[in-house]
């Protein structure tokens, strides 16, 4: 009996935790660059990327390869036990492109969440102190602490009690919704007459690009007059790059392009092609501020993530991914904007390189968020056959996270896909 995506989804209903949500009920069979295939053969343009994952495609070549030969040598010693070049390799290359003129030693762990983790640890051992400051709208993870720092409640900590103290929550400015970079630096000061002093507070932790929030970005005036303030009280600025890192944004790290340095970058997502590998990159006399054994995990910088690591950084200077991240993302943006141009609905279109958000309002107006017809945009392009995602605080907004290597003619599917699916709806 040949699977189905219905008899599929049944076997997943009794055997996984309604927990663990899934937005578009399909099986993916296989893949290749940006288009995937579910088990009953049918073809899907890829918008969605594995969560910005795949910025250089299902199973580029050289990525395959690098991950085929390492398997030939070794899968796993523990590297707090045994160490291997390619961990080493992938720590020199991080810190060779996170911003900032100072020397740098990096962590390498497994997941998002995990950096963000041992980002606060550092934190929190370099200044003696344990308060953190976030921000709204902000997505840091779902593991305890990161629950804390992130700046949604439902459906990320709903019904789970209160999470770990100590972190305070400013406002992230927004010109669309009203709040200006002198709202966001007041709300900081706020947080120290009402809450904390600043010689309380570790870390201040911040997306240059917001993700689940909805793609805002961080003016650079905001970045570096928040670098000043962090400089005054001598608390950590730290870059959570782990959605905007390995290229998404048209440079290797958002940061780039925001005129400052992060004192601590974490990153994860499309650094291995798809592989788990995360990591925490900063300054090396804050690294070094945990003694041996605090820092690590037992499958923390596997070497078959490093191996796919290397190769996505190789394929990066290769193949010029930063300029077609940059001409994907203006290529989108065109597209886009002419549907805009059509439809009321959108209230914005916005992107840093190929990070890309639509905004949906009801009538235009930004003070009804159109979170319903996003639902509904996102599952009539699945029955034509294109995979996105939406985000936003109100669910209100479209993300495209596309395969830098995405081939020009499946982007103009998608949009042609997308133009429809507004035409039909909106």
């Amino acid at each position: 009996m040949s699977k189905t995506n219905e008899s599929l989804m049944q076997r997943r209903v009794a055997a996984v935790p309604r927990g663990v949500g899934q937005i578009h009920p399909i099986f993916a069979a296989k893949a290749e660059n940006a288009i995937v295939t579910d088990v009953e053969g049918r073809e899907f343009i890829d918008f969605a990327g594995g969560i910005a994952v795949l910025n250089t495609g299902h199973l580029h070549p050289k990525v395959v390869a690098a991950v085929q030969d390492q398997l030939t040598k070794l899968t796993h010693t523990c590297f707090q036990v045994l160490a291997y070049e390619p961990y080493v390799e992938v720590c020199e290359k991080v810190a060779a492109r996170v911003p900032g003129n100072f020397a740098k030693k990096t962590l390498l762990v497994t997941t998002g969440s995990e950096a963000v983790e041992n980002a606060v640890k550092i934190a929190r051992a370099a200044t003696g102190r344990a308060g953190v400051i976030a921000f709204t709208g902000g997505y840091h993870g779902r593991t305890m602490m990161t629950l804390s720092l992130t700046g949604k409640v439902v459906p990320y900590s709903a019904g789970m009690g209160l999470m770990p103290g100590g972190v305070y929550r400013a406002q992230y400015p927004c010109e669309l919704h009203g709040v200006s970079v002198d709202d966001a630096m007041a709300s900081i000061e706020r947080i120290f007459k009402n809450d904390a002093e600043p010689r309380d507070i570790a870390a201040i932790i911040i997306e240059p690009v917001q993700g689940e929030g909805g793609f805002y970005v961080a003016p650079k005036e905001f970045m570096q007059r928040l670098r000043a303030l962090c400089d005054q009280h001598g608390i950590l600025l730290i870059a959570d790059e782990v959605q905007t890192g390995a290229g998404r944004t048209g440079t290797f790290f958002a940061m780039e392009q925001m005129g400052v340095a992060a004192d601590l970058t974490t990153f994860a997502k499309s650094i291995a092609g798809g592989f788990p590998l995360a990591g925490v990159c900063g300054k090396a006399e804050y690294m070094d501020a945990i003694a041996p054994g605090g820092l690590g995990g037992t499958y923390a910088g596997n070497p078959l993530a490093c191996a796919a690591a290397l190769a996505v950084m190789e394929v990066f200077e290769e193949e010029n991914l930063l300029d077609r991240c940059k001409a994907v993302g203006e290529h989108l943006v065109t597209g886009l904007k002419a549907i805009q141009a059509k439809h009321k609905s959108i209230g914005d279109v916005r992107a840093l390189g190929a990070m890309i958000a639509v905004e949906l309002f009801e009538g235009g107006d930004v003070h009804k968020p159109a979170a319903a017809l996003v639902g509904q945009i996102v599952a009539k392009a699945r029955e034509k056959g294109l995979i996105l995602l939406s985000c936003g605080t109100y669910g209100n907004v479209l993300r495209i996270l596309v395969p830098i290597t995405a081939p020009d003619e499946v982007l103009d599917k998608g949009l042609a896909i997308l133009a429809e699916c507004f035409d039909e709806l909106a």
